[in-house]
């Protein structure tokens, strides 16, 4: 009886993989991988080159511990609002994934692909916030996360020849880092007990961005069913090449470097450091901060991932979209300077999209949407509405317009903490969805929030999104009826402690901004060097 029970956990924890053998453990009632080489690693000469295949390992690989994340800043009791987004040890050989799983058998169930956001320079797929467990026990799906190149190693662009003559070196590193953890995943995925013909990839914020531009990818076509984006802010102008090589220059300087040869030889710390000058170079008042983007080169970024969605095949994948109602409370509700902002101020940032003369009807229009606004929260709706909310809402009308529509939601329970101050925040939603605030009692945010609640949000969402990667359809029986976002109800599912589907509850916003200057193709001006 005693080896009888031996190998049935053996069979559970061992899986054999066209990669390799694999040793896993039995966490929570499934099967968990980690740390599995998705990639070669991007050291010495591979280091700002793409991605390249993995080539194996001989016997049985231990795959019981988290590997190294992405190298990033750290900050040491980390931030007021999620408590940190990434803890060491980092290391440049960090292209790994994890796998959580309900045993490594031939059931082919269907696969959440999901990848963390950050904005471009944080956070990794170890965090134990996301964790798939949940999701593997609770949907009976196979669940992989991974981590990718970020900051100047994922998104600094060298030049059309990497910067040290040794031939062409695509931009967009991260992207194929992706490509290859989705490659990987295909191949592998069914000894884990997955399909590799339903793969649903997710990922929020820079990890939406991230979901729509692999799934617009010529590389990626045929290898994803549906895509699910938390956030995104599409509102962001992303650079051609001739405009981000300002960028590279003054990363160069603060690198202390000339060229790109010598910053190749810099360690990894030196090459964080100079990404944090950055920050400083590229910040603009009234403005979310994005010291590196993806730049579109051309070649492995073709257009802006919010249009890949409208092209190709890509048009052809399910795709739930949704948005936070302060997403922009986040990133400026507890900065006192921002508090302090007055309407002059305020307006003068809204001429910067709208023109001088629309700018005082347009912040009248935003303090009445929201009685006893201050000038701080105009901003912040602005902000809201540039970045994620009104983009997010044009992506939908389009694909209805082509008769391929979305499943829209907004997330609107705000939270306690702060005196109320953060609202339905940035993030915010993300325990809910994973359905796991046990990982996130380090989170700020969470403070204060009502179990009862909490708890009846947080099974809505879950089990929404585990109906959605299992049948492209978000609906279950403790849900009230969604459907799907179309030009004339624009049905939009709203997250609260009450359940319910609006009928276009973007529509000032979307209005408003509709009367936009016409020479701005996007709500959000990239960070320029000062």
């Amino acid at each position: 009886m005693a080896h009888s029970a031996h190998s049935a956990a053996e069979d559970r924890t061992v899986a054999d993989l066209p990669a390799g053998r694999l040793r896993g453990a039995i966490e929570g009632g499934v099967a968990v991988f980690r740390a599995v080489p998705y990639a070669a690693p991007p050291v010495g000469g591979l280091r700002w080159r793409p991605a390249r295949p993995h080539p194996g390992w001989h016997g049985v690989r231990d795959a019981t511990a988290d590997g190294p994340s992405a190298p990033q800043m750290y900050q040491e009791g980390g931030d007021p609002v999620l408590g940190g987004h990434g803890s060491p040890p980092f290391d440049e050989d960090c292209l790994t994934l994890n796998i959580w799983t309900p045993a490594a058998d031939g059931a082919r169930r269907p696969v959440l692909l999901w990848i963390h956001g950050g904005g471009f320079v944080s956070g990794s797929g170890s965090l134990p916030g996301y964790s798939g467990e949940t999701f593997a026990r609770d949907g009976d799906l196979v669940v992989v996360s991974i981590n990718y190149r970020i900051g100047p190693l994922g998104y600094l662009y060298l030049g059309p020849e990497g910067g040290d003559g040794s031939g062409p070196a695509d931009a967009n590193h991260w992207l194929t880092d992706q490509l290859a953890a989705l490659r990987w995943v295909r191949e592998n995925i069914a000894a884990l007990g997955g399909d590799p013909d339903r793969i649903t990839v997710a990922g929020q914020s820079g990890g939406a961005v991230s979901t729509a531009a692999l799934a617009g990818h010529p590389e990626a076509q045929g290898l994803i069913r549906r895509v699910i984006l938390q956030s995104p802010p599409f509102g962001l102008d992303l650079p051609d090449p001739e405009a981000y090589l300002e960028r590279t220059a003054a990363y160069l300087e603060l690198a202390g470097v000339k060229d790109a040869e010598e910053l190749r030889a810099l360690p990894w710390p030196a090459l964080i450091g100079a990404g944090g000058g950055l920050f400083a170079r590229t910040m603009r008042w009234g403005y979310w901060p994005t010291p590196f983007l993806p730049v579109i080169d051309g070649t492995s970024l073709l257009r802006h991932p919010a249009r890949t969605l409208l092209h190709g095949a890509a048009a052809d994948l399910d795709v739930m979209i949704g948005w936070t109602r302060e997403e922009a409370n986040f990133g400026f509700a507890l900065d006192e300077g921002y508090a302090a902002a007055t309407r002059d101020r305020v307006t003068s940032r809204i001429a910067e999209t709208f023109g001088a003369e629309a700018a005082p009807g347009v912040y009248a229009a935003y303090a009445s949407a929201r009685p006893g606004a201050r000038p701080a929260d105009v901003l912040m709706d602005l902000i809201t509405d540039e970045l994620f909310r009104v983009p997010s809402v044009q992506l939908a009308e389009e694909r209805a317009a082509l008769g391929r529509p979305v499943w829209a939601y907004q997330f609107d329970l705000p939270t306690p903490a702060y005196e109320g101050r953060l609202g339905a925040a940035h993030c915010l939603e993300l325990p809910f969805v994973f359905d796991n605030f046990d990982q996130w009692s380090h989170a700020p945010f969470l403070a204060g929030l009502a179990p009862a609640v909490r708890d009846g949000l947080a099974h809505s969402m879950h089990q929404a999104w585990i109906a959605f990667v299992r049948t492209g359809d978000p609906n279950h029986p403790d849900l009230p009826d969604w459907q799907p976002y179309d030009a004339h109800a624009r049905t939009t599912m709203r997250f609260d402690s009450v359940v319910t589907p609006l009928g276009d509850p973007a529509a000032t916003s979307r209005l408003l901004h509709q009367s936009a200057r016409p020479d701005r193709t996007s709500g959000h001006a990239p960070a320029r060097l000062i």
